[in-house]
């Protein structure tokens, strides 16, 4: 099956205010409530969250945007990119295109960025703070939680129904008479592990991480545990996690618990909400955007 098609956006360009130029693009009603959508990885774009997070574009003006070293805010410096950068490029993207106290939607690592920022912010060293974070499948947020997932995406990887698929691509031939549909199917097999139903990746929009962004960013993070400064922010939150997500559900439980934020745990999913449990994630969006600004 092929990948669903992305819509242009309404509009686009480069930041001027970071250090290197970060693509962004707007989709969605202009002068509609903004949010500001952060995709996963690090090292990733934004296009793989389309076209299902359109849902959204009906009521806001959503903007997002390729995080430095993935998609077409890569470049040529080899200058390692750490957790901090992506929060001082975050910092600087708001300030340039979104001022104000933001809404922030993120995705998996994204979801980890915007808890990193709004800790930033909670201590002085960036701001404004956001007034909503709405936090889908986001990452592990401590180093012990991380190591479980890792051990559990291998485990799933390894398991009996992939190695099944991989066992049927290599010999269909697809390689010699496709090759554009063998590095499709390739791609849906690298992150078949991430779904309940491991067939459901034909419908995620293939991306590319960047493994050297990916690597520096979560080495700067060292041995990290968010729990603890989570428990000081005042930002409205809402924590969505799917029940056969590889990344522990613990983490979002605990998260979700220092945040005073509602918890919204969707069946019969894994990582990829937006693709597995489309309805019930936009409904559960849709009530908590909705709803009335940070106290």
């Amino acid at each position: 099956m092929a990948p669903l098609p992305i819509p242009a956006p309404r509009e686009s360009g480069f930041t001027t205010r970071t250090d290197a130029p970060l693509y962004w693009c707007r989709y969605g009603r202009a002068g509609a409530p903004p949010l500001v959508v952060l995709h996963g990885g690090p090292g990733a774009d934004h296009a793989y969250l389309l076209p299902q997070l359109l849902d959204l574009a009906g009521d806001h003006d959503l903007l997002f945007y390729d995080q430095r070293g993935g998609g077409r805010s890569k470049s040529d410096d080899r200058t390692p990119v750490t957790w901090q950068t992506h929060v001082g490029d975050l910092a600087a993207l708001l300030g340039e295109l979104q001022p104000g106290a933001p809404s922030l939607l993120g995705y998996s690592w994204g979801g980890l960025l915007a808890m990193l920022y709004a800790i930033e912010c909670a201590a002085g060293r960036a701001g404004p703070a956001p007034a909503r974070l709405a936090l889908i499948d986001h990452a592990p947020i401590s180093r012990a939680w991380r190591d479980q997932f890792e051990a559990e995406f291998s485990r799933r990887q390894q398991g009996a129904a992939i190695a099944a698929m991989r066992h049927e691509l290599a010999a269909s031939g697809l390689r010699e008479r496709d090759p554009d549909a063998y590095r499709q199917r390739a791609f849906e097999l690298s992150v078949a592990g991430y779904f309940a139903d491991p067939r459901r990746a034909t419908d995620l929009t293939p991306f590319r991480v960047t493994g050297r962004v990916q690597q520096s960013v979560w080495e700067s993070l060292a041995d990290f545990d968010l729990a603890p400064a989570l428990a000081a922010l005042r930002s409205r939150a809402i924590v969505v996690h799917g029940r056969e997500d590889p990344i522990p559900l613990a983490s979002s439980t605990a998260a979700a618990r220092a945040l005073r934020a509602e918890l919204v745990v969707l069946e019969d999913c894994g990582h990829v909400p937006y693709v597995e449990a489309r309805a019930p994630l936009m409904a559960a969006l849709r009530r908590f955007l909705g709803s009335s600004a940070a106290t």
